[in-house]
């Protein structure tokens, strides 16, 4: 397995990245333990989760996924990058969720318990706040970097503008800044390549995008219809999010054109979505997930060579209206 350097840190990180979202809740415990075998196995040494996880469950089992992740971890800790993230509400208080300094610091107390270990490697917010001034959440977050309860800071589903200020207010004021960003990025949403991409080529800041398969849509096994029972598209409160990012007759029929291409070209969905992803230079790591530990292979198969260019050309004008919000098309 490849380690890449993380942005213009000193950090490296394995090339793929171990999503952890469905742990304790569409994958029980053994299973989950089998997927972190096996994805150690393969190398793969960056795993990334969230406080809110596991994904869909109920509120009474947020936080389920650090848990896990902290019981298989026990005796190898130091083998591992662990990035972690906060920001939607895991709790009835209205402090419960955001990013103000009060929940920052009261979320990560919980995760480093959960995690059984005195520090995370990377601590995200998951979103972005705009009740909470941006000056308060990076003084957060950096007198946490001081402390040593985490070693670098980034953020997620954050458009170009929110990142380049945050970036901006840290050098004013001389604080740790987002060395991250973690977007969605695959086939079918490609929208990050217009603003956010170039500003993370330009100043180095490391991309380390979720959802590369788009929720299962691009391995090939849902077809348009119901969704699928103990999918991501049916997960409690996850599934009316996943079907409306993806559960769209025009998606099915990109869907259909794009197994065409991994048919012609002999490369299983799994591995040419990833690889697609993969080709774009300012990928530092993509999350990639499983429910099963066999389903890793085809992922980590992706890193087997480099894609095609005239491969790649044909996935690119394939899906090009995606890389423009409704509003364009």
């Amino acid at each position: 397995m490849e380690h890449v350097q993380f942005g213009r840190t000193g950090l490296k990180v394995s090339r793929l990245c171990l999503g952890t979202m469905t742990f304790g809740y569409q994958t029980d415990e053994n299973t989950s333990n089998e997927v972190m075998d096996a994805a150690a196995e393969a190398g793969i040494t960056f795993f990334d989760t969230a406080d809110v996880y596991p994904l869909g469950a109920p509120v009474n089992d947020f936080g389920r996924t650090e848990e896990l992740i902290g019981n298989w971890m026990r005796g190898k800790r130091d083998s591992f990058i662990i990035a972690s993230k906060c920001f939607f509400p895991t709790g009835p208080m209205p402090w419960d969720g955001g990013n103000s300094r009060q929940n920052i610091m009261r979320a990560v107390e919980a995760s480093l318990r959960r995690l059984q270990t005195d520090h995370i490697d990377l601590y995200q917010v998951h979103a972005w706040d705009p009740s909470t001034p941006i000056d308060e959440t990076l003084r957060a977050m950096d007198d946490l970097v001081k402390s040593g309860k985490v070693r670098y800071i980034g953020c997620s589903n954050t458009l170009a503008y929110q990142l380049a200020r945050a970036i901006g207010r840290s050098e004013l004021l001389g604080l740790s800044r987002f060395e991250s960003v973690q977007p969605r990025y695959n086939l079918l949403f490609r929208e990050n390549e217009r603003e956010l991409f170039p500003l993370c080529s330009e100043d180095d800041i490391a991309v380390i995008p979720y959802n590369p398969l788009a929720g299962g849509l691009l391995t090939g096994k849902h077809r348009s219809g119901e969704p699928t029972e103990g999918t991501r598209f049916t997960l409690g409160w996850a599934a009316g999010p996943y079907q409306e990012r993806y559960w769209q007759e025009a998606m099915f029929r990109t869907v259909d054109e794009f197994q065409q291409i991994a048919e012609d070209v002999g490369v299983p969905m799994t591995t040419l979505a990833i690889r697609w992803v993969l080709a774009n230079p300012v990928i530092t790591s993509p999350i990639v997930g499983a429910s099963r530990p066999d389903q890793l292979a085809a992922s980590v198969a992706a890193l087997d060579e480099p894609l095609d260019p005239d491969v790649k050309q044909r996935l690119d004008d394939l899906t090009h209206e995606y890389r423009f919000g409704d509003h364009d098309r």
